[in-house]
């Protein structure tokens, strides 16, 4: 989009704004114009030689409680019972039981955590959160003192040891693996001396990702926009972060690690360069190197772009994306497009988090007008839509052990949460309460025990980690 250009459909929350001229790079499958992660579920285990082994990766709000909607399709399903021989799973132990039982811990830190502000999609995400695959977390948070400061979390999601920091003026994800992880965060950039065709210059950031060891000590970074090198951010092709939506999530294949992105988009226009807005997906090698030419990454995928989603899917040896977009008002599958589900640009259309379905095929979440809808596809159009009780413009969503998937949502000052069958769709049980506030850009994590986790505000210098128990 380009700075003289009029709002677009998420006035209110996304910030961009609808081209008059749009830049169509057809050939190359390229739409420019003026963000969560993703989500994600279990990875692949790294090989031989890899730098790590298996790691569950991520996947994953809304106004006033939830009330039931006398048109949705989905069917309950009594929760299963607890199992009389529930053994613990996986290195901390959790056992099931047979309902979502939720634990709030709250987090003491040393250094404080940016506050939500607006929640908007142009401004500072605070936290995020990974399950450390031999147990407990790393916790990501975006400090007041211009660095993103990682710590570890034992079982009990207690901080332990001494947390470790990065520069960093904006936070997006963090992803663990077996010998650390990696955090994807904002730096800043170069605008350069370039003439813009209308509208106010504003500060040119880039986007890195940053490895970390087991220790939390730094090991490599990487810029996945493309400043440097005698390119600045209003120079032609130049691919950054500027006031633009620019939200990302990682996923990772077992060796490589991908993040998709909202990003700005710099194109000549005689004497002078709009600025556009649209999304990037770059993937970085276990040794800090771009993968050139990686067969799912792109320059630019969707434009308008915001809410971008990712997920490593081992079945088909592919990264999968979906992105709400202005471009024909949808949820769409990037680079080429596919529509997954028709919106409307009328200010109200997000999209949620993607989860991998059963068997083959993705589930995301979205929302239109504040009604929640969950989407069943395999690539392009869903073949199966649940509109659910949810009343939410910024629903999560996250897998939940083996089949199931949980939604979760904004409800006053907590987060209300339906468990959904992953295969059917039908809900699973009664819905329930986290007794946390809610980030309309934050996700809930997944974790290989079959619990899953949030991290939200707690007070200056603390974070609250809501984490659903497993369930039976």
């Amino acid at each position: 989009m380009s700075i003289g250009d009029t709002p677009s459909s998420s006035a209110g929350r996304h910030r961009g704004r609808a081209s008059k001229r749009r830049l169509l790079l057809v050939a190359a499958g390229l739409s420019a114009v003026a963000v969560l992660a993703t989500a994600a579920l279990t990875a692949a285990a790294g090989g031989p030689g890899s730098w790590f082994g298996s790691d569950p990766a991520a996947p994953a709000q809304a106004q006033g409680p939830a009330t039931p909607d006398p048109s949705a399709s989905a069917s309950t399903t009594p929760s299963p019972a607890a199992s009389p021989s529930a053994q613990p799973v996986g290195p901390c132990a959790r056992v099931a039981g047979p309902k979502p039982v939720v634990k709030v811990t709250e987090v003491k830190l040393s250094a404080a955590v940016t506050g939500y502000g607006r929640e908007g999609d142009t401004e500072p995400l605070p936290m995020a959160i990974a399950e450390r695959p031999a147990g407990g977390s790393w916790l990501a948070w975006l400090g007041t003192n211009g660095r993103v400061h990682l710590g570890r979390l034992d079982c009990d999601d207690k901080l332990i040891g001494t947390p470790t920091s990065f520069v960093g003026i904006d936070l997006q994800d963090v992803h663990a693996d077996r010998t650390g992880g990696v955090v994807l965060l904002t730096r800043k950039g170069d605008c350069g001396g370039g003439k813009l065709c209308g509208g106010s210059s504003s500060p040119c950031k880039t986007m890195y990702m940053v490895r970390f060891d087991d220790t939390g000590r730094q090991v490599w970074e990487r810029q996945v926009t493309n400043l440097g090198g005698g390119r600045t951010g209003y120079d032609d092709g130049a691919r950054f972060v500027w006031w633009y939506q620019h939200h990302g999530r990682l996923a990772t294949d077992g060796k490589n690690y991908a993040a998709y992105f909202g990003v700005a988009i710099t194109v000549r226009n005689g004497s002078c360069v709009d600025i556009h807005e649209g999304d990037r997906m770059q993937v970085v090698d276990a040794n800090g190197r771009l993968v050139s030419g990686h067969r799912d990454s792109f320059e630019v995928g969707c434009s308008h772009s915001w809410t971008t989603r990712i997920v490593w899917d081992p079945r088909t040896s592919h990264y999968a994306m979906v992105c709400a977009t202005d471009n024909a008002c949808r949820i769409a599958q990037p680079d080429p497009y596919r529509t997954v589900a028709a919106g409307t640009c009328d200010g109200s259309l997000f999209g949620g988090d993607l989860v991998l379905a059963p068997s083959r095929g993705y589930w995301t979440a979205w929302s239109q007008g504040g009604g929640v809808r969950l989407e069943r596809f395999t690539t392009g159009k869903s073949n199966l839509t649940i509109k659910t009780a949810a009343r939410s413009s910024h629903p999560h969503l996250v897998s939940y052990g083996t089949g199931r998937m949980l939604l979760a949502w904004a409800s006053g000052s907590a987060i209300a949460a339906q468990v959904y069958d992953a295969a059917t769709g039908k809900t699973v049980g009664a819905k329930f309460t986290a007794n946390v506030r809610d980030h309309d850009y934050q996700a809930f994590k997944a974790y290989s025990d079959g619990s899953a986790a949030y991290p939200a505000a707690g007070g200056g210098k603390s974070i609250r980690i809501a984490r659903v128990l497993p369930l039976a």
